[in-house]
């Protein structure tokens, strides 16, 4: 391709848009342009750079056994009803009627479609494993859509569902596909994990999320950090837990409760300033609206309630901390006050309370607190289990090694959903015995535009994009430092076709522009490898190879350059993370 022909529109300012670095360079480096909020086009390096990811993405399914489909955007209420999701996934589903009054909605995901597909043609264990997948637009109807192609309203995904006869056959299903997906993000060239997750609204019993690390990333990893650093223990926060807690010594003897008055000592650093305690010796009560119904939350003082383990807890859609009218309508108590003793509405404990002996709770009336409270004796709960945030510095569930914080972006997501939908769908098939059982089913699912977006997050420096040389848009930018020059412009076409005949994909920069301008916009386009044809051509008939990433430099003979590039290339893609 000849840059002179091609639609490039770059930007020397950033635009006042963008909020993270991969929005302002897919921007600056004319890869895609917004149409509407969160709703972009994708300019031709835009698009090539996501055709690479989908190639790679074919690739590893199609090697794993998966067979490729293309399913409708537009899907029928009818459906997502039956499933049960038609209120439930919320108001990201696009819903619309049609001239003929049909409620329908535009595909954030396809469980619904899938399961009445394989129901209506499948009918026996011989026909499976069946595990199936496309490449398509989604849409979600994000309300706050930022980020670029990070967070969109329209986006390119590629999402996958099997279907097995039992369990032992979805977890092989399972494994294949975790496998798959540990290939395809080594191939794209990136840094990534594997974290615990929780499924979401998708459903399903177990998860895990791929997340390419980078500081910019919107979620935060809890990941081992053992000694041997062999454990590889990590999870999403929502999800990450830390080692069970430790029995209470059965030694320790239980003091009398005691009321004491804290004269308007409501949050936990007053009360126990004015206590003289440490916070891990306080037990907080705190008032959520779990579907619009009041239950209060028990966590140690320095812990912080995690609400998306809350949520399952509870099994609730939505769950949000009351404010001080919504806790005194309650409970009769003010904010600050409250505690566990006598309290009349739902109560869960983080496990941590279990094990605490003579703990200090609200009073359950102002400007009163309770010293040496007791679980079982004191008050009950109705629910216990893993419900605080970990900490940095907590010891893994695994192996007791410390855990540690980073950041991290989703771009591949996988679930065990077993019988989720095919039940509620009614999806069955005959076994080996003639008995009809429900598919157990499994879904995967890949951000591809949201990969290239988070590459470049983790690929980028002052002066642009870094693209890892699998998912750029060319491996090669020849730059014609003087268009004017007959010999200057035969010897960069030299090196162009040269380069092409090898099935090196490479772009010739033939404008007639300033050195300084080329040299601004390749590096802004992150193409891996640079041949400048310029003064070292004149001067003593040599060009200048350089490599973007490191920026090392090497000065060879015209005739030498291709077959120089060539196997470097070569070398680089048998190792794409090396």
């Amino acid at each position: 391709m000849r840059y002179s022909q091609l639609l490039l529109p770059t930007l020397k300012e950033n635009p006042a848009e963008a909020e993270v670095v991969s929005h302002r360079l897919l921007l600056r480096a004319g890869f895609i342009r917004k149409l509407t909020s969160g709703v972009y086009s994708y300019l031709p390096l835009g698009l090539a750079a996501i055709r690479k990811v989908e190639q790679i993405v074919r690739e590893e399914m199609n090697r794993a056994g998966a067979q490729e489909l293309l399913l409708p955007v537009v899907q029928p209420a009818d459906l997502w009803k039956e499933s049960g999701r038609w209120e439930k996934y919320g108001p990201e589903l696009l819903r619309f009627k049609d001239r003929h009054n049909r409620e329908s909605c535009l595909g954030p995901t396809h469980e619904e479609v899938i399961t009445d597909l394989v129901r209506m043609n499948v009918h026996s264990y011989r026909s499976l494993p069946l595990n199936l997948y496309q490449i398509q637009t989604k849409f979600r109807d994000e309300i706050r859509p930022r980020f670029g192609l990070m967070r969109g309203r329209e986006f390119i995904m590629k999402d996958g569902y099997s279907f097995d006869i039992d369990e032992d056959g979805a977890n092989v299903t399972y494994r294949k596909m975790y496998d798959a997906y540990h290939r395809i993000f080594s191939r794209c060239g990136l840094s990534f994990r594997a974290v615990e997750a929780d499924t979401g609204t998708i459903g399903g019993s177990f998860s895990h999320e791929f997340m390419v690390l980078a500081e910019t990333g919107e979620d935060t990893l809890a990941i081992c950090k053992s000694d041997d650093d062999k454990c590889g223990y990590a999870a999403n926060l929502e999800k990450a837990a830390g080692a069970a807690p430790r029995p209470a010594e059965p030694e320790v003897e239980m003091l009398p409760l005691e009321k004491v008055e804290t004269p308007g000592k409501r949050k936990v650093v007053a009360v126990t300033a004015f206590l003289d305690i440490s916070p891990k010796q306080l037990v907080k009560t705190m008032v959520y609206l779990a579907d619009g119904k009041p239950v209060a939350v028990l966590v140690r003082g320095d812990h912080e309630v995690q609400e998306v383990k809350l949520k399952n807890m509870l099994g609730a859609v939505e769950v949000e901390l009351a404010d001080d009218k919504q806790i005194f309508d309650a409970t009769g108590v003010p904010s600050g006050y409250l505690g566990p003793v006598g309290i009349r509405i739902l109560v869960v404990a983080d496990r941590e309370i279990a094990v605490m002996r003579n703990f200090v709770v609200g009073g359950g009336e102002k400007n009163y607190h309770l010293l040496n409270a007791n679980l079982g004796r004191d008050f009950e709960v109705d629910r216990i289990g893993d419900l605080r945030e970990v900490t940095a510095g907590d010891r893994c569930p695994h192996c007791s090694g410390e855990l540690e914080f980073t950041k991290g972006i989703e771009v591949g997501h996988i679930f065990k959903l077993g019988t989720a939908y095919s039940e509620a769908l009614n999806a069955t098939c005959l076994d080996g015995k003639g008995r009809e059982k429900h598919f157990v089913m499994g879904c995967y699912g890949i951000g591809v535009s949201r990969t290239v977006a988070a590459a470049i997050e983790q690929n980028h420096d002052k002066d642009g994009i870094i693209f890892p040389l699998p998912i750029a848009p060319f491996k090669v930018v020849v730059l014609n430092l003087s268009p004017d020059d007959n010999e200057i412009t035969s010897a960069a076409e030299q090196v162009y076709h040269g380069l092409r005949e090898q099935g090196i994909e490479v772009l010739l920069d033939d404008r007639d522009e300033r050195p300084g301008i080329k040299f601004k916009d390749v590096d802004l386009i992150g193409i891996p490898y640079r041949v400048t044809v310029g003064k070292g051509f004149a001067k003593d008939g040599t060009v200048e190879v350089r490599e973007r990433r490191h920026g090392l430099t090497e000065t060879l003979p015209l005739a030498d350059a291709a077959a120089f590039l060539v196997e470097r290339i070569d070398r680089a893609m048998a190792t794409p993370n090396g």
